[in-house]
């Protein structure tokens, strides 16, 4: 018997719900129930209810839509039956499967071409977006930890216990430097970790660094700095944030000991942006003498944006202390919890010298008035708490043993590549003494389902063919996998490559 035909009448009344805008007037006479379930399956293909998602109560469902209750328990029972979604007692219903019906997604090829369009031209404002949303049965890009380590449990503690202190009062609109108590730990935490003494008043709380470089722009350019130098080969997306607020990016070059100040001097740009505790790419560490220049060139009036990219992952030596910790008036020094928990969260900190603060502040609070506060409180409490230091002890362990899988993979599958980097951070740079394009051979593997950054990206300035391998959020069997999958790659661009190399090199012959 179908339980849609309940009250007399029923048709006549018009019942709204905002869950996925049903409204039962919609529905044919005598086929509510019918209806209800071939709505909730459309929903469940087309992905407005993806697995996991929780349906409403069905007392609360059948009041919004003035339909009886036994409509929605029929309606969830025939779903139920066909395994699309399962009762999980105070759960309720959730979705467990998705339909049969559900719409195919793009065919690999589709996707595969519209990536390796990226390939085919310098790479422009929009190149990371559909770079990372290409999927690829390997992604060996760099810049992320391992996110299934992510510290659930320790996350959720430190939640229930902000929620359970945490005054009402908290909720209004904060000061936009940030949570005082989560300034107070990060203050503490560059202390233990960096070398950093700071005042909790001289930190500012930021969207991640690329905030950082968007509000330090801002200001630079009010007080007359429109050119900062930055590293080559450096970070194309720092250089994309800088140029997006029409601020000159002139290269200068990175040798063994990091950026070549005298380059600095030559090139005349008032300030400059680098990474001094693990350059990103190349990985080298900047030199004890190079800092001394720096800091001299700083000194004589130049101004240093310190990205502290990378510094807590280290494996094979010291800590490098931070340009900050020996020069805080002439150093702003930006970092995040990107590298530590997870990019998504968009958290990070700045310090600027103090002619620079109140300035920074004011376009921090003219652009969204200041960080959502609760992630800072629960983030100061794994920081307080030792939580945050044995998550990165634990990373580090486990980050090693995949640096250490890439590395062994490499020398075995692909030993014409010279490994950069190794000592700390989260990729390993490879650079090879061959003539070919580098993107030529990211498409090559793309097309074989591995996903890896071109060198040539990252660079202003010819420089060796190359790539930037990220190791931490990929399993070991998988680096494994992509690096015999690149070196496949590189052999048949070699091949490829080198007959129409020869052939160009040839004589003409001569005519007779």
């Amino acid at each position: 018997m179908n339980r849609s035909i309940e009250v007399k009448n029923e048709r006549t009344k018009r019942g709204y719900s905002d869950f996925l805008q049903l409204a039962s007037s919609r529905a044919p006479a005598g086929g509510l129930s019918d209806w209800l379930a071939a709505e909730l399956r459309r929903a469940i293909a087309d992905g407005r209810l993806p697995i996991g998602s929780r349906l409403p109560a069905s007392r609360v469902l059948a009041a919004e839509l003035q339909v009886s209750r036994g409509v929605v328990t029929e309606a969830y029972q025939r779903l139920t039956e066909n395994g699309q979604v399962v009762g999980r007692a105070r759960a309720g219903t959730v979705v467990a499967a998705v339909s049969p019906r559900a719409p195919e997604s793009r065919p690999l090829h589709t996707a595969v071409r519209e990536t390796a369009d990226v390939f085919a031209a310098p790479p422009g404002g929009g190149t990371f977006d559909v770079f990372r949303s290409a999927t690829a049965t390997v992604d060996l890009v760099p810049g992320l930890p391992d996110l299934t380590a992510f510290p659930r449990s320790a996350w959720l503690r430190a939640e229930r216990t902000v929620l359970t202190d945490f005054s009402s009062d908290g909720l209004g609109y904060g000061d936009p430097r940030g949570a005082p108590f989560f300034r107070l730990a990060v203050a503490r935490w560059l202390a233990r970790n960096r070398g950093i003494q700071v005042d909790p008043a001289e930190v500012i709380i930021v969207a991640g660094v690329a905030q950082a470089l968007a509000l330090l722009a801002r200001v630079l350019g009010h007080a007359g700095i429109a050119c900062i130098a930055v590293e080559d080969p450096g970070s194309l997306g720092a250089r994309e944030q800088l140029r997006a607020w029409n601020v000159e990016t002139p290269p200068v070059p990175v040798d063994n000991d990091g950026l070549v100040v005298d380059q600095l001097r030559r090139c005349a740009a008032p300030a400059v942006l680098l990474t001094p505790a693990h350059q990103f790419p190349t990985g080298v560490v900047f030199s004890g003498e190079r800092r001394r220049e720096l800091l001299a060139w700083a000194q004589a009036g130049g101004l240093i944006i310190e990205d502290d990219y990378d510094a807590e992952h280290r494996y094979d030596r010291p800590p490098v202390t931070s340009l900050r910790a020996v020069a805080p008036e002439q150093v702003c020094y930006a970092g995040s919890v990107s590298k530590l928990l997870a990019p998504a969260l968009r958290v990070g900190w700045l310090l600027t010298p103090s002619r620079f603060r109140e300035a920074v502040i004011t376009a921090k609070r003219d652009t969204d008035l200041g960080n959502a506060v609760l992630p800072q409180l629960v983030l100061a409490r794994l920081m307080e708490s030792g939580d945050l230091e044995r998550h990165l002890r634990l990373m580090r362990r486990r980050h090693r043993r995949r640096r250490d899988a890439m590395i062994n993979a490499l020398r075995r599958e692909l030993a014409e590549a010279q490994i950069h980097g190794a000592a700390a951070g989260l990729h390993l740079m490879i650079t090879f003494n061959a003539d070919f394009a580098d993107v030529d051979l990211a498409a090559a593997a793309f097309n074989r389902g591995v996903k890896v950054q071109p060198l040539s990206w990252h660079c202003q300035t010819p420089q060796r063919p190359g790539l930037v391998l990220g190791y931490a959020a990929t399993p070991v069997s998988a680096i494994e996998h992509g690096i015999s999958v690149l070196a496949r790659s590189y052999r048949e661009l070699q091949r490829t490559t080198r007959p129409a190399m020869i052939k160009q090199s040839r004589p003409a012959p001569a005519r007779e």
